[in-house]
């Protein structure tokens, strides 16, 4: 098992650092990607990680850094770094998608975790109830069906996937 964690570490590396040299190598043809990306990369390097050792523990922290990285990248393109006062509420829901993959790569009995799910719902809400508050255009109104129909999702899904 530790042969195979340092395989997949060493691979990691190997790819990370032929990516960074040919970023050097060839600036024209990466000169699109900006700073975020990088952390992006950093927690696409952790989702690697996990899958190809199967420790879904990997998953989480893969999720929530690039997480982080895709909203440091819209901010970066769109230059709306006061959306921050409102997005930082999807990180939970960051969280939740880590910990449902981190269920689906179990050694043991892969199995779908509807903590994770709940995470997502809270995310959600929390994001378009301070977004609201701070300045995303949205007519809340509306949306109130859509977390509703989100929570029967969940409720749904636990019940079909509960331990008999």
């Amino acid at each position: 098992m530790e042969n195979r964690r340092g395989m997949v570490g060493g691979l990691i590396l190997i790819l990370l650092g032929g990516f960074f040299l040919a970023a050097q190598l060839m600036p024209e043809f990466f000169g699109y990607i900006s700073w975020p990306f990088y952390i992006i990369g950093l927690g696409g390097a952790f989702l690697l990680a996990a899958l190809l050792t199967r420790n879904g523990g990997l998953a989480i922290p893969g999720c929530v850094i690039g997480g982080i990285g895709g909203i440091l990248y819209y901010q970066a393109t769109t230059y709306d770094w006061a959306s921050w006062s409102y997005i930082w509420a999807l990180i939970p829901g960051f969280v939740g998608v880590g910990v449902i993959i981190a269920g689906l790569l179990s050694r043991e009995r892969p199995r779908l975790d509807t903590g994770g799910l709940i995470l997502i719902a809270i995310s959600a809400m929390g994001f378009l109830i301070f977004g609201g508050m701070f300045g995303l255009a949205l007519d809340v109104n509306l949306l109130w069906p859509v977390f509703l129909i989100g929570i029967g999702f969940i409720v749904l899904i636990s019940a079909v996937f509960r331990k008999r």
